[in-house]
């Protein structure tokens, strides 16, 4: 035993443990610091330094950018496949790519408590959004399609509150409806202001993706955010097999390299790779500011359908470009202020 000076030094006794002694310190539950971690919003914790803030919010913007090449690679997919043949050729490529990549990393299955929350990610990003959004598109064009990309946002701002606990500021929703408003706007005058035949299609895709991102994001604040949409994808696998074998006698195959590259890219790009950082995004900075970085998915996939698709684009594009950027600018500065207040009021 040793005790230094306390007039001096902090006070500091040894005292060695008997052989096969019990230590007493209580041990920190798994589940208890998952909890922990879970109910953090955007700026607490180690996890929200500034750093993390900016580079959360370069992936999620890497992520908006691989999803407006969605629609474009869907209409090119729908040159050589059936929607059905599509979506479910879709969903087997990347849970394989997903299932390779997890094996070789050696990743251990996700603890059972998570798999809930995966068949909502998996449901709703893998086999719903997809499936919705390609139905849509064999009657709407890619422009009017983008009105769902423009609700997305706030819904799933609204979704990720309520799930998660965030609490974004008025200022923020003031920028995130008036961004939504713009998008709104500027695809229903596009369209010519008529509701296309496969409207019911978007706004049930619009539901089930705002709930696939909202349990994505939470759950990419316990374990890593490509572990997270991998095990979602390798969960769909066996429906997707399933569905693969049903489509492809029924519907026509005629391949072509529109219809393959299509294919890869809403495969490789849009569901496994585009997922992977908008995930990690969304972990770095929070569900509300991440989702409010897809006001620009619409415009970008408009300017992805005049150059490759070869759509008409008004020069009110640019205009509402601009407009959607100043209400990007301005949800991401009250998200950053509220994560300033944050841990003022915590230190």
């Amino acid at each position: 035993m040793r005790a230094d000076n306390s007039a001096t030094h902090p006070s500091s006794i040894a005292v060695a443990e008997p052989a096969g002694a019990l230590r007493t310190t209580p041990a920190i539950r798994p589940e208890a610091a998952e909890a922990a971690t879970a109910v953090r919003g955007p700026g607490s914790g180690p996890a929200r330094r500034p750093s993390a803030g900016r580079s959360g919010t370069v992936l999620a913007g890497l992520g908006v950018v691989a999803f407006s090449l969605t629609f474009p690679a869907t209409v090119w997919g729908l040159e050589s496949f059936g929607p059905w043949s599509l979506v479910a050729l879709r969903s087997v490529l990347a849970a394989l790519i997903a299932g390779g990549v997890l094996l070789a990393a050696r990743v251990p299955l996700p603890a059972r408590r998570h798999w809930a929350g995966l068949a909502v990610v998996g449901g709703g990003v893998v086999v719903g959004f997809p499936l919705l959004t390609t139905l849509a598109l064999r009657t709407s064009t890619t422009s009017h399609a983008a009105v769902v990309v423009g609700l997305l946002p706030l819904t799933t701002a609204v979704l990720g509150s309520l799930r998660t606990g965030e609490r974004p500021s008025r200022a923020f929703w003031a920028a995130a409806l008036a961004g939504a408003g713009v998008v709104i706007a500027f695809t229903v005058w596009q369209s010519g202001g008529a509701l296309a035949p496969g409207d019911l299609y978007l706004f049930g895709a619009l539901l089930v993706c705002a709930a696939g991102y909202t349990e994505g994001g939470r759950l990419a604040r316990l374990m890593p955010g490509w572990h997270v949409i991998g095990w979602a994808l390798v969960l769909c696998l066996p429906l997707a097999v399933a569905g693969s074998l049903v489509a492809l006698p029924l519907e026509p195959v005629h391949l072509n390299a529109h219809g393959v590259l299509g294919l890869v890219w809403v495969a490789a790009g849009s569901t496994f790779l585009g997922l992977y950082v908008w995930y990690r995004g969304m972990a770095a900075i929070g569900v509300a500011r991440a989702s409010q970085l897809q006001l620009a998915q619409p415009l970008l996939t408009l300017l992805w359908s005049f150059l490759l698709l070869g759509e008409e684009m008004t020069a009110a594009a640019p205009v509402a470009a601009v407009a959607v950027l100043v209400c990007i600018a301005a949800t991401q500065r009250a998200g950053r202020g509220a994560a300033r207040e944050s841990r003022r009021a915590r230190s």
